[in-house]
């Protein structure tokens, strides 16, 4: 976990307690969100002095804010730690260290699951698979069929879990046909290189890191085109629904929800400077491997909550089927569809200044 100053926001250390390991506990489901949109208003004066503890992970969001210049038009200060995972994430939301963080689609069930009440304000979906199944320099695997008998590095509690569990799904294969070998997001590449494991979910820009440059490139990854029938790339805001609960920290909530759909924008609009400004300045790819990596993402789009309840519920049907969570949730409860309209709106006015 990693922090960053800059001159338009107020950085601190969050405490060093923080494992990124959590034991989940089964509770009754504390969320109402879904049923109770209109129980309250989403209040936007944001009072001086206000401040948000974001979870970031990789450093991308305090990115985006920083080099589409949205960071300056909050109205609020913002505070990042950095962290590699959803299960770090979690265990911070109950440390009550977090305001609001990033993460993808297994989190906000896990968090379900552990009666954390931590309800999703905003998604991005991006047009192409969420990450890149990079294989062991000793393994030889071609396709999904071929994950067969294989040992795969598996991250409960993140979207690495229903993602790899839908990877053998598509190549025909169940839990039996494989080892799944519990790791930590963290030393998923250290395993790969040691053979502790022969495949494993990479994001970017760890996945192009890994493959590198050489001539066996090609042998350090399933071919992209076995990737086409796997999960899109699905990105969560959630939040502290004890932040939501009080009207300063929700009005910058909104305010942050709406810029961070305009800096996505603006990386999309604006390739070339997001690449430098993330994968080379931030990451230090090469300016070669960032183009690479910005003409592979396809598009983002910004759906309403209310569209990405069956996909959720989905995921949760999966990993109850499988044995990884204790109960069939209900994915309704983890949406707080009172961001819907702020959703609607950021859009809309994005499109507005398009014209212009």
């Amino acid at each position: 976990m990693n922090n960053h100053r800059s001159a338009h926001t107020r950085k601190a250390l969050l405490p060093s307690v923080l494992r990124s390991a959590l034991v989940l506990l089964c509770f009754t489901p504390l969320f109402a969100h879904a049923a109770d949109v209109d129980a309250s208003r989403l209040p936007e004066s944001i009072p001086e002095g206000t401040r948000l503890v974001f979870g970031d992970q990789n450093e991308k969001v305090q990115t985006l804010l920083k080099a589409s210049g949205h960071e300056e038009k909050l109205g609020f200060e913002i505070e990042y730690a950095n962290f590699r995972g959803g299960p770090a994430i979690l265990e911070a939301f109950r440390a009550g260290a977090l305001d609001i963080a990033t993460v993808g689609s297994t989190p906000p069930i896990q968090a379900q699951v552990a009666g954390e009440d931590l309800p999703i304000v905003a998604a991005a979906q991006s047009s192409e698979p969420a990450y890149g199944l990079a294989v062991s320099p000793d393994a030889k695997v071609t396709s999904l069929k071929a994950l067969k008998g294989t040992k795969i590095a598996y991250a409960e509690g993140t979207a690495r879990q229903p993602f790899v569990l839908k990877a053998l799904r598509e190549g025909g294969l169940g839990r039996k046909d494989v080892t799944l070998v519990p790791l930590r997001v963290d030393d998923f590449v250290d395993a790969l290189r040691t053979g502790q494991v022969d495949v494993a979910a990479l994001t970017e820009p760890h996945f192009s890191r890994y493959i590198g440059e050489g001539p066996d490139r090609q042998e350090r990854h399933i071919p992209f085109g076995e990737h086409a029938v796997l999960p899109r790339e699905l990105t969560f805001l959630y939040a502290s629904a004890k932040s939501l609960k009080d009207e300063a920290k929700a009005a910058a909530i909104v305010s942050l929800v709406k810029h961070w759909i305009a800096a996505n924008q603006w990386a999309e609009a604006h390739p070339e400077d997001w690449a430098k400004a993330f994968y080379v300045d931030r990451h230090g790819l090469s300016p070669q491997e960032a183009r690479r990596i910005i003409a592979a993402q396809g598009k983002v789009r910004f759906p309403a909550l209310e569209d990405l309840i069956a996909g959720q519920q989905a995921d949760i049907d999966l990993l109850h089927e499988v044995g990884d969570i204790p109960s069939r949730l209900d994915a309704r409860d983890e949406f707080d569809l009172r961001f819907d309209p702020v959703i609607a709106r950021s859009l809309k006015a994005e499109e507005t200044a398009d014209v212009r």
